[in-house]
């Protein structure tokens, strides 16, 4: 099977988002997302940005047009939250954003009523039907179809940043998890979904692709679920494996992190380095980790297995790669990072809301339905703003 991939700029950005529809007083899941897509269809075909249904129809997803920086990216999805306002603030609907619901029942959401869903849901059953979670895929444009399964190999080395960063997932259906990330335990039990598989060469790709469609197992390249994968429509890499972000500050921060790799990455490339790679027995220890403890989590960094605090690791990577960030333009956002490591990630402010409130998870969501209108602060940690 040949895949082509398409010539993108290099180190572009395109996010997406995927957002929660939830009664404001309640908390409450809502299924509205084809009432609001139906309203937003004239009013945004001409904008940068596109607002489209997932999985569930109590959630929407926004993505941006191809920026050439993470700031221009983030100025349309700003763009598209205002015109989503625009049609929920009048009907009670609220938006907010975390790797799951607290106390959301699965068989209680609805599925939005296309073949693929439902195909998906026909073939997975149970663990179909308990997909409700919410993330964000932060694309970056790559000029060179050879470098692509080495960005990602290099990528997986920094996976359990990521998630640990996003981790915004510790309650699941009413219940404490114990996990900093449940999502991305529960996602990775869908067929073709989890870590990539550790392939070398494009041609590599194209006969793994072959094969699975070959015996059926997926119709084309876009049903390939990894954490972070090829998007050869697009011409870049994709990185799925982050929870929902909480707040737009963080979500830039993320994607201006996610860029700085692979541009040092493709720079690597350029000068004849080969990039470096861990084990993947290594890569698959460290996800858990990262699920498990969040930013407490000890992750493996080298083939010799050395072990490092993921806080410590990234605020090391951040320092050497802070010269790449001013040159993309996103050192702003990229020092957003920062603040996550100080603040907080969305798991540990929603752990900090239900101990001040008495483990009351109505609370939890009225916090973060706050913190994606106005972003994190300590009052908002402690329920009291």
């Amino acid at each position: 099977m040949t895949v082509t991939f398409a010539a993108s700029p290099r180190s572009t950005v395109g996010i997406e988002w995927e957002l929660m529809l939830a009664d404001g007083t309640s908390g409450d899941l809502v299924p509205r997302a084809p009432e609001v897509l139906e309203h937003l269809e004239e009013e945004t075909r001409l904008e940068r940005f596109t607002v489209t249904g997932e999985l569930l129809t109590n959630t929407i997803e926004l993505t941006s047009g191809v920026g050439d920086t993470v700031a221009a990216a983030v100025d349309d999805i700003a763009d598209a939250i205002a015109a989503v306002r625009e049609i929920t603030d009048p009907r009670g609907i609220e938006m907010l954003c975390a790797g799951s619901h607290p106390f959301a029942q699965w068989f209680e959401q609805s599925v939005t009523d296309k073949t693929r869903y439902n195909t998906l849901i026909e073939r997975t059953q149970w663990w179909g039907r308990n997909m409700m979670i919410w993330g964000i895929h932060v694309h970056i444009g790559v000029d060179d179809v050879d470098k692509v399964l080495p960005i990602i190999g290099a990528l997986s080395v920094y996976l359990p940043h990521l998630q640990a960063l996003s981790a915004s997932s510790p309650y699941w259906a009413g219940e404490r998890t114990g996990y900093a990330s449940n999502r991305a335990l529960v996602f990775q039990q869908l067929p073709t979904a989890g870590l990539p598989w550790q392939l070398d060469t494009w041609a590599q790709y194209e006969s793994y692709l072959d094969d699975m469609v070959r015996t059926g197992v997926m119709e084309d390249a876009t049903e390939v679920r990894w954490d972070i994968r090829p998007a050869p429509r697009w011409g870049t890499v994709e990185v799925r494996a982050c929870d929902g972000m909480s707040t737009l500050p963080e979500l830039a921060a993320v994607a201006a992190l996610t860029q700085v790799l692979v541009e040092h990455f493709s720079r690597e490339l350029d000068a004849g380095r080969e990039l470096p790679t861990i084990q993947p027995w290594f890569v698959r220890e460290n996800k858990w980790r990262a699920a498990r403890y969040g930013m407490d989590a000890r992750v493996i960094v080298d083939r010799a297995g050395t072990q490092e605090l993921v806080a410590d690791h990234l605020r090391e990577t951040m320092a050497r790669l802070q010269p790449i960030a001013e040159e993309l333009k996103c050192a702003r956002e990229f020092a957003g990072l920062e603040s996550i490591l100080t603040q907080g990630a969305s798991y540990e402010r929603q752990l900090v809301v239900a101990e001040a409130s008495g483990g009351d998870l109505r609370q939890i969501v009225q916090h973060l339905i706050r913190e994606f209108r106005t972003g994190p602060t300590l009052r908002q940690h402690l329920g009291m703003g």
